[in-house]
């Protein structure tokens, strides 16, 4: 049995978010895999990835390994990161409209080159930008309200109109995204902790510790 499990669906970022784990969480025992015996076994799941939310899905499409995910989703803590956390809408835009895991209502759209100032803002939104934490929650633990992350994306998360009890932090990039997303054991956000330096290891490390109550 492994204590946390990385889940391994190809699409990259994972040897740094193993390593970043490994220094928050000496001693226990770290796997990256797509097994789903393993992700059953696990006592806590992350669910990185970056790049192309279709291929991401079409590397779950196992009927084993998709339905040990889904089950350690209703079961034990998780932790999504980048599309990690989009995968868990209803849909996206990407790929002319892909069905995601529907853990989360909403739908990811694409940034339109957003306008501050009169200035076109590039995407896909690259850098460091402030998380304003709209909710009380375990992960924000010793985590300074407005932070700065690490973001690398082209879609997003639109922050709802009418409530806003899944969002967990929010991030202006000419408009404000949802950049946390939180629902009973699960936990998600658009930003790369694992690249966040202190801020991001912090984070990971109330990961560790969260026992998946609110």
């Amino acid at each position: 049995m492994s204590d946390l499990v990385v889940v391994d669906l190809g699409t990259g970022n994972l040897h740094s978010v193993g390593k970043a784990l490994e220094r928050v969480a000496p001693g226990q025992s770290i796997k990256v895999t797509r097994a789903p015996q393993d992700i059953a076994a696990a006592q806590r799941v992350v669910l990185p990835g970056q790049g192309a939310i279709g291929s991401w899905l079409r590397a779950l499409a196992n009927d084993d390994l998709e339905q040990a995910l889904k089950d350690a989703i209703t079961s034990k803590p998780v932790l999504g990161i980048c599309l990690g956390l989009q995968s868990l809408y209803e849909a996206s835009d990407e790929d002319g409209g892909t069905v995601c895991l529907g853990v989360l209502t909403g739908r990811v759209r694409r940034f339109s080159e957003p306008a501050v100032s009169g200035e076109r803002l590039k995407v896909p939104h690259m850098g460091w930008n402030r998380v304003n934490q709209v909710m009380d929650h375990p992960m924000w633990s010793d985590i300074g309200n407005g932070s700065r992350f690490y973001f690398v994306h082209s879609y997003y998360a639109p922050v709802p109109d009418v409530g806003t009890r899944t969002v967990a932090g929010v991030t202006e990039y000419g408009i404000k995204f949802v950049s946390a997303a939180a629902r009973e054991n699960v936990f998600a956000v658009q930003f790369h902790p694992e690249k966040s330096h202190r801020q991001g290891l912090t984070l990971l490390r109330n990961f560790v510790r969260w026992d998946g109550t609110v």
